[in-house]
């Protein structure tokens, strides 16, 4: 049976100075993610590995100080705190499974502008299933962000290439693993948004990360996927560095944003993902983007001031 969760808004939050800074940080530390997993691909590390390592090595990081400042914290949660954040863990488990999949039938670009369609679903399960309103404002801002990506996910196909029925199969294998990614983030980013009004970000993300990282070994292992004996240095390095920024600087920013602005807001800003991988991929790869990649690199900043400018017209009818 489904449970419909009630979302709480904090009240009337001071939104910290830093909080932007700090978004900024997570989305340049994200748009390193597809880059880095595509690395650990050819060196040979399967995809449920790869999205398993990250949540595990992530969670035994901040072990140490979760035990040591917020122990009783953890104790004295009830039940359905504990339940919540298990549930956001297993649909972020079902995000990086998907997602991470994706990159191995489709490009970095394609994967990643599909994934980032999460604000279209954060905002209908938010109106659909929790009442939610969003002003036009937010409304158009969101249409024109994924109208972005969608450019720039058509401005990747190059007009002069002609691509096989398995590369297409493979293209919507891809496609539709990542859009999956997209619905199942938006979820976990909801019950973020419920759990982060009155829970402080570092033993949430604790949680999330930890019951993530445990439903993913559980998959792994029942999926029979198996690590090579023969893993190299640089596979275990890739997989460290992408626990450390897109995982704890890159999500744990987020989850610290969501916190103080609604998951839409967050989700939406989460959009300015491809533009920072392509900017990443033309320093590393000297792949430089096509004009059409551009313009909708421009529509979303575009959304995205939209966006924000309707979340300052809500603060301020209040």
């Amino acid at each position: 049976m489904t449970q419909t969760v009630e979302i709480e808004k904090p009240k009337n939050r001071a939104i910290p100075p830093n909080v932007y800074l700090i978004l900024i940080a997570g989305i340049l530390a994200i748009s390193s993610a597809a880059i880095l997993i595509r690395y650990a691909q050819n060196e040979g590390v399967p995809s449920l590995i790869i999205a398993a390592s990250r949540l595990c090595i992530a969670a035994l990081f901040l072990t140490p100080i979760i035990l040591r400042r917020y122990g009783d914290y953890i104790r004295s949660l009830s039940r359905s705190d504990l339940a919540l954040a298990a549930t956001s863990g297993v649909f972020l488990a079902m995000h990086f499974a998907t997602w991470v999949t994706s990159l191995e039938y489709t490009s970095v670009l394609i994967s990643v502008v599909f994934v980032t369609t999460g604000p279209i679903w954060v905002a209908l399960i938010e109106v659909l299933f929790l009442k939610a309103r969003l002003n036009r404002w937010i409304i158009l801002g969101l249409l024109i962000a994924i109208a972005g990506g969608f450019i720039i996910g058509f401005g990747s196909i190059a007009p002069d290439t002609v691509t096989s029925n398995e590369d297409n199969t493979r293209n919507f294998i891809g496609g539709a693993l990542s859009l999956a990614g997209a619905i199942t983030v938006a979820v976990y980013l909801i019950i973020g948004r419920r759990l982060r009004a009155t829970m402080p970000v570092l033993p949430y993300i604790w949680l999330v990360y930890g019951c993530a990282g445990i439903t993913l070994v559980i998959v792994t292992l029942l999926s029979g996927t198996q690590m090579s004996a023969d893993i190299t240095p640089t596979a275990l390095l890739l997989i460290l560095a992408l626990a450390i920024f897109p995982q704890l600087i890159g999500h744990s920013s987020l989850n610290y944003a969501v916190g103080f602005f609604p998951a839409t807001i967050v989700s939406m800003i989460s959009q300015l993902e491809p533009i920072g991988s392509a900017i990443l991929a033309l320093i590393i790869f000297q792949e430089l983007p096509l004009p059409l990649q551009i313009f909708g690199s421009l529509v979303i900043l575009a959304g995205v001031m939209l966006a924000s400018l309707g979340q300052l017209t809500i603060g301020k009818s209040k």
